[in-house]
C-alpha cells in the first residue's frame, strides 16, 4: 500500500451514469489486476474504494458508476485537479493460477478490473474469453475495448436490447474456470455453474487496508477481510451466506 497524490488527466462519461477517469502518478504499489485504490474526497469521512481498470508506469484508469455523494463528486472533477488515494490495496487475481483459456465474467461496474486482467493474461500467453452482463443496451461499456485486445466477447442484457437476452449465466458453460467480478447474486449464480476460478467481491469498507475489520466475511477457512485477503477469493475458499 502507498499513499499517492494523483493528477486527473481525463474524466469522461462512458454510459448511463458510468465514467472513466484517468490519473497520472505513482502506480508502483499496484501489482495485480483486481486491486483497488481508496480515494479521499472533500467533506466525506470515509474514503471511496474504486477498482483499478488498467495501469502502467505513468498512471491508471478507473471506471466508476455514480451512485451517491462520493461518486457524484468524482464525476464533477476536472483534468488538473488532484486526488489523495491509498494505492495498491487488496488481493487481486492470480494470473499464474489461471488455465490457458479462462472465462472472464463481469456484471455492470464489475467489468473494469477484468480489462486489466485480460491484458495481463494475454501478456502471459493465455487466451481468455469474455462475457459481460448489463441490464440494458444503454448501460453497456468497454465491450469494444475488450474486442480490440483480440479476445472473444459476448454480451448479455436482462431486457434483451443487446446481445443475449437474460443473465450472464446463460453464457457460462458448466464446469468452466471463471474469473468473475460483479454483484453478489451474479457471483453466486456463476459460481454454481463454474468448476473453479477466482471471484472478486464488493463490501462496504472503513479503512480499506485491513485494520478496522469492517468488511470481514466467512470463508471455509474462517473470517477474511474483503479489503485485505480479498476482494478476490478462490473458488474453494468461498462460503456463501445462509
Amino acid at each position: 500500500m502507498k499513499q499517492v497524490t494523483y493528477t486527473i488527466t481525463a474524466n469522461t462519461p462512458l454510459a448511463s451514469s458510468v465514467y472513466r477517469m484517468t490519473l497520472r502518478g505513482d502506480t508502483s504499489a499496484i501489482t495485480r489486476p483486481g486491486q483497488f485504490v481508496n480515494i479521499a474526497l472533500d467533506g466525506l469521512f470515509l474514503r471511496r474504494p474504486i477498482s483499478v481498470c488498467d495501469w502502467d508506469e505513468a498512471g491508471l484508469a478507473l471506471i466508476y458508476k455514480v451512485v451517491g455523494k462520493g461518486t457524484g463528486q468524482l464525476s464533477r472533477m476536472a483534468p488538473g485537479q488532484t486526488l489523495d488515494a491509498l494505492s495498491g490495496l487488496g488481493n487481486g487475481y492470480d494470473i499464474a493460477a489461471c488455465p490457458d483459456n479462462p472465462l472472464l465474467v463481469g456484471g455492470g461496474v464489475g467489468v473494469p478490473p477484468l480489462y486489466g486482467l485480460a491484458k495481463r493474461l494475454l501478456g502471459a500467453g493465455k487466451k481468455p474469453t469474455v462475457v459481460l452482463g448489463f441490464n440494458t443496451a444503454e448501460e453497456i461499456f468497454y465491450d469494444m475495448q475488450f474486442a480490440t485486445l483480440g479476445v472473444s466477447v459476448s454480451v448479455a442484457t436482462v431486457d434483451g436490447t443487446a446481445g443475449t437476452k437474460g443473465f450472464v449465466t446463460a453464457l457460462v458453460p458448466e464446469g468452466a474456470y471463471v474469473c468473475a467480478c460483479g454483484p453478489e447474486p451474479m457471483l453466486k449464480a456463476v459460481y454454481n455453474r463454474a468448476g473453479g476460478g477466482q471471484f472478486s467481491f464488493e463490501a462496504r469498507m472503513g479503512c480499506g487496508f485491513g485494520a478496522c475489520m469492517g468488511c470481514t466475511c466467512k470463508t471455509v477457512t474462517g473470517h477474511k477481510r474483503i479489503c485485505k485477503e480479498g476482494p478476490v477469493l478462490g473458488y474453494d475458499e468461498i462460503k456463501w451466506k445462509d
